[in-house]
């Protein structure tokens, strides 16, 4: 067996097991925003009036971010044309601060709704983006079941969050 050392992930291996001072409400993203840690600390890079904006604390890339309402709800057509909106400014503003800090190929952006359709947290909706590289997917993630990043979140969010 091949072993692959990412040592920067002991840190959220750890963080599981340390008790909240936090009521846990069952939603990730809502015990987030309730958390009495930093944004810094919880890797937020912005709060605007409906959503904020954080790095996927377990990317598919660096660079692999998310957009999430305030509002718990599970799917789009729930939402107010005023989270939708804003939702959508800020994917514009991600894109733009990637495309500046990372110089990628392309991008990917989606939501997933509900389990059946690869949502991880599917009572919290919330859109990705990821910046893109030719050649970034290879064997490792599609043969492996391996991700490999070039950077810690630490590093990312600091790169990052004087564009936001």
């Amino acid at each position: 067996m091949d072993v692959l050392w990412s040592p920067w992930r002991y840190d959220y291996i750890k963080a599981d097991e340390t008790p909240s001072t936090v009521a846990s409400s069952g939603c990730v993203f809502c015990d987030i925003l309730n958390s009495s840690a930093s944004d810094k600390e919880n890797f937020i890079l912005q709060r605007a009036e409906h959503n904020f904006v954080i790095l996927n604390v377990y990317p598919y890339i660096s660079g692999h971010l998310m957009i999430i309402p305030y509002a718990h709800l599970a799917d789009l057509d729930q939402a107010d044309k005023k989270i939708t909106d804003e939702l959508m400014d800020l994917a514009k503003h991600c894109q733009t601060v990637l495309r500046q800090v990372y110089q990628p190929d392309g991008f990917n952006l989606g939501v997933n709704f509900g389990k059946a359709a690869g949502a991880g947290v599917a009572e919290h909706f919330h859109m990705h983006i990821l910046p893109r590289w030719v050649g970034d997917a290879n064997f490792m993630t599609a043969i492996g079941e391996t991700r490999t990043l070039s950077e810690p979140l630490q590093t990312t969010y600091e790169k990052l969050k004087n564009k936001f």
